[in-house]
């Protein structure tokens, strides 16, 4: 499995990258810290979902209901966020050496168009500078009618004591996904290792998010991104933080999806920073 190394050198933050599996930044690094979680052996099986990493999720975060869609007359069918993450992108620009940036590129096909009937072109720029990681993909509409869709990562970071973790937020309600209910949320509660988590906040408010883990404070920036999700699964060394742009099923109920003008293109960024 190839990856491509990108390197911020004066402060030792690097980044890796698997193209060929969703274009997924594999691992990063500030300093000797590795922060990110990453199963290896779902890394080089192309069966398998890649468990770790930070995935992209496009067109559609989270999962539709019947694994369908039916919107404006058009409808299809799309698996558990979107097909991006298990596409393969191509290597746009990356200059010799380990410079701190990449781009990478993912184009509409006969296959994407047979789920997703809209023409596009998403440009992902991967940057790494002192203690950080900037994202930033630019979305185009290639079609001639409006195109529906929603964008989101699914970060896994590594942690080894499930007790370090505190989140920062001012959210009081939630989704619960392993209850399918809606619940109260309070932060200072949170508590990983004992059962699975898969928290929605409902009222979270912002587009940026903060929380803590053996030791280290790590912040993520995602303009447009109002949707975060906690996953965290007993025994697993990681917990999962997801700045999505709106929530599952998004392309059915139509909360929060994004739609962009024929021709049109957007630009989201998440920028991850760790202390």
């Amino acid at each position: 499995m190839n990856e491509i190394v990108i390197e911020h050198s004066a402060s030792q933050t690097r980044a890796s990258i698997a193209a060929e599996r969703g274009g997924l930044v594999t691992a990063l690094f500030v300093g000797e810290r590795s922060l990110l979680f990453l199963d290896r052996s779902t890394l080089t099986d192309p069966t398998k979902n890649v468990r770790g990493g930070i995935p992209l999720l496009f067109p559609t975060p989270g999962k539709l209901e019947g694994d369908t869609w039916a919107r404006g007359g058009a409808r299809g069918t799309l698996k558990q966020h979107g097909f991006a993450r298990n596409l393969p992108w191509t290597v746009s620009t990356k200059m010799p050496g380990a410079p701190n940036e990449a781009t990478l590129r993912l184009e509409s096909s006969e296959a994407t168009l047979e789920s997703y009937p809209w023409r596009f072109a998403v440009e992902l720029t991967v940057r790494v500078d002192a203690g950080s990681l900037v994202l930033g993909a630019c979305i185009e509409n290639r079609s001639e009618t409006p195109m529906p869709f929603g964008f989101g990562t699914h970060g896994y970071f590594a942690i080894a004591e499930p007790s370090s973790f505190v989140l920062e937020s001012p959210a009081t309600r939630a989704y619960d996904n392993v209850s399918k209910r809606e619940v109260p949320f309070d932060a200072r509660s949170l508590s990983l290792g004992q059962a699975e988590i898969d928290l929605h906040l409902v009222d979270h408010g912002a587009s940026s998010i903060a929380f803590s883990l053996d030791g280290a404070r790590v912040e993520i920036d995602a303009p447009g991104h109002r949707r975060w999700v906690i996953w965290s699964v007993p025994g697993k060394p990681f917990v999962c933080v997801e700045p999505w742009t709106c929530p599952g099923n998004a392309l059915n109920t139509g909360v929060d999806l994004l739609l962009l003008a024929a021709g049109e293109s957007r630009t989201l960024t998440q920028t991850f920073r760790a202390k």
